[in-house]
C-alpha cells in the first residue's frame, strides 16, 4: 500500500480567533485520517470491536507545530508505518496544504491495542497485523 493521504477542509470550528486552526484540532485530523487509512487497509474498527472484542486507543503523541493552517485552506494529512509492535503500532503523520510541500505540522502518534472490556493492551489479532504489514513502514 502506497503511503496514504487524507484530505481535509480547515472549517470555522477548526479555528481560533484569529482564523488560524487550533492547536489540538491537528489531532483530530491526524486521528480522521489513520482512520480512513485503516479503510482503505481493509480493517474496520467496528468490526474489530463486534468480532475480535479489540478496539485501538492513543497510547503516546508528540506533535511539531512548524506554520499555521488557516481557515478553508485543504489540508493533506499522510499515514505511515514508523514501528509495529504485538500490541502497538507507531505512526508518523504530517499535515501540508493540499499541493504544497512545507509540513505544517508533523506528529508521532502510537496507538495501543486494548481488550474492550478490560481496557487492558491485548495483541493485535493475526489478520489485522498483516493488513498493517502490508503498508510501507518510514526509512
Amino acid at each position: 500500500m502506497p503511503d496514504f493521504c487524507w484530505d481535509i477542509r480547515v472549517y470555522y470550528e477548526d479555528t481560533d480567533a484569529g482564523g488560524i486552526v487550533f492547536y489540538a484540532n491537528y489531532l483530530k485530523f491526524f486521528e480522521r485520517a489513520r482512520t480512513e487509512w485503516l479503510r482503505a487497509a481493509g480493517i474496520s474498527q467496528e468490526q474489530l470491536m463486534r468480532e475480535e472484542s479489540r478496539m485501538f486507543v492513543v497510547r503516546s503523541t508528540a506533535v511539531d507545530y512548524r506554520q499555521p493552517a488557516r481557515l478553508d485552506d485543504l489540508l493533506q494529512i499522510s499515514v505511515v508505518v514508523e514501528k509495529m509492535g504485538r500490541a502497538s503500532v507507531g505512526f508518523y503523520q504530517e499535515a501540508r496544504r493540499q499541493g504544497q510541500a512545507d509540513v505544517l505540522c508533523s506528529g508521532r502518534i502510537r496507538v495501543a491495542c486494548v481488550e474492550l472490556d478490560t481496557l487492558r493492551p491485548a495483541a493485535i489479532p493475526e489478520g489485522v497485523l498483516q493488513k498493517i504489514a502490508a503498508a510501507p513502514l518510514a526509512a
